[in-house]
């Protein structure tokens, strides 16, 4: 009794003492420090945001230089021509837009409801801990590894052959882990108080699941797609094998036909072509238009995300 009795009197001295009394109680060499230290941080946090901020100011700005003459409507609008030396890149537009969207067609549906899963029913213990190791070491295996996979059992094994449904499952495998990691997180964000007041009601956990939880984790869930569009859109590796082709000036007609697509089409304007310097203009204009395209579908995620996120009430 005695002992909380003077922590109260020592807390109540603290709040009591003013600023300068404080520094006169603390050891002037300790303050010093500490106030160094904390400048150093702040420092040092600040240039590292400086230096990336100038280097990806520095090179969205050079591509920009370099590939904007290259664009115009011809550009947007027509197929390769003359051994792809001229003419535009609509073929490889559609084709990155096609594989995307079925990615994300794939991978979110399944990515939410494994983080369901393993949020709201799985018993938490060493299988589920296994399990969410290998999530996140799945999240760091290089694309080639998920491009062999996708050759090896949608291309081969079920027979797809090189198409636009074998690169979007490719690509949808590829980017399962980053939704689900951002989507677990997202609907653990969520309060239990709102789960507990809604199955008082009697409300099944289900439906407390589908209703409650569900509609304010989806901005954070949104995240992830967005992380997910980001790396489908621009990998090259896993449709080298699955889906994309080298040339075709003909529009897909069905997901079993092969495609163009933008990064492939830069690797091969950049290492394959026969006249690599006579394409550096289109090299960098079909990387502009690769930047323009994930930052639109980027965009169109961020803002239904923060039309959501304006609905929340806690």
């Amino acid at each position: 009794m005695k002992g909380t009795v003077g922590f109260q009197a020592a807390s109540r001295a603290i709040q009591q003492s003013s600023p300068d009394e404080m520094k006169r109680k603390l050891p002037r060499g300790s303050l010093r420090w500490r106030y160094l230290k904390q400048q150093i941080f702040f420092t040092v946090v600040r240039l590292s945001a400086l230096i990336i901020s100038l280097s990806l100011g520095g090179l969205i700005l050079y591509i920009t230089v370099q590939g904007l003459p290259a664009i115009n409507w011809d550009f947007l609008t027509l197929p390769p021509t003359d051994s792809m030396t001229k003419g535009g890149i609509m073929p490889a537009i559609l084709g990155t837009l096609y594989l995307t969207i079925g990615a994300i067609a794939v991978a979110l549906p399944l990515g939410v409801a494994s983080a369901v899963y393993l949020a709201e029913y799985a018993k938490q213990g060493r299988f589920i801990r296994l399990v969410r190791i290998g999530i996140n070491c799945l999240a760091g295996v290089p694309s080639v590894v998920f491009g062999l996979f996708g050759l090896g059992f949608f291309v081969v094994f079920l027979q797809f052959g090189s198409c636009i449904l074998s690169g979007a499952l490719t690509l949808g495998v590829l980017i399962l882990p980053t939704i689900i990691g951002a989507s677990e997180e997202a609907l653990k964000a969520v309060p239990q108080t709102f789960r507990e007041a809604s199955l008082a009601l009697g409300v099944s956990k289900w439906r407390t699941i589908y209703k409650i939880v569900l509609p304010l984790a989806l901005p954070g869930i949104l995240t992830g797609s967005i992380l997910g569009i980001g790396r489908a859109a621009g990998e090259t590796a896993p449709i080298m094998f699955t889906a994309a082709a080298f040339f075709t000036a003909k529009l897909p007609s069905s997901i079993f036909d092969e495609v163009m697509a933008l990064p492939y089409h830069i690797y091969v304007l950049a290492t394959a072509g026969t006249q690599i310097e006579l394409t550096r203009p289109l090299q960098f204009g079909t990387v502009l238009v690769l930047v323009g395209v994930v930052l639109g579908i980027d965009l169109v995620a961020i803002v239904i995300r923060s039309n959501m996120r304006r609905r929340k009430r806690w």
